[in-house]
């Protein structure tokens, strides 16, 4: 299982915890899973924040 994986099924369990039901608690599973699937893309190094600041890390 990537990292990838890994992270976005962290975020949708702890989304899962923190809410029991209900369309709001639905909204913050999809939130908790999307937090968790951008953190596993930046260690899995698939998401450069430098290209977001103008700091890329793959200069020449």
């Amino acid at each position: 299982m990537s990292t990838t994986a890994m992270g976005l099924l962290t975020g949708l369990f702890l989304g899962w915890v923190a809410a029991f039901g209900g369309f709001s608690e639905f909204l913050i599973v999809a939130v908790f899973g999307a937090i968790g699937l951008l953190i596993a893309r930046i260690i899995d190094g698939k998401l450069d924040l430098g290209a977001l600041t103008g700091r890329s890390s793959n200069r020449r």
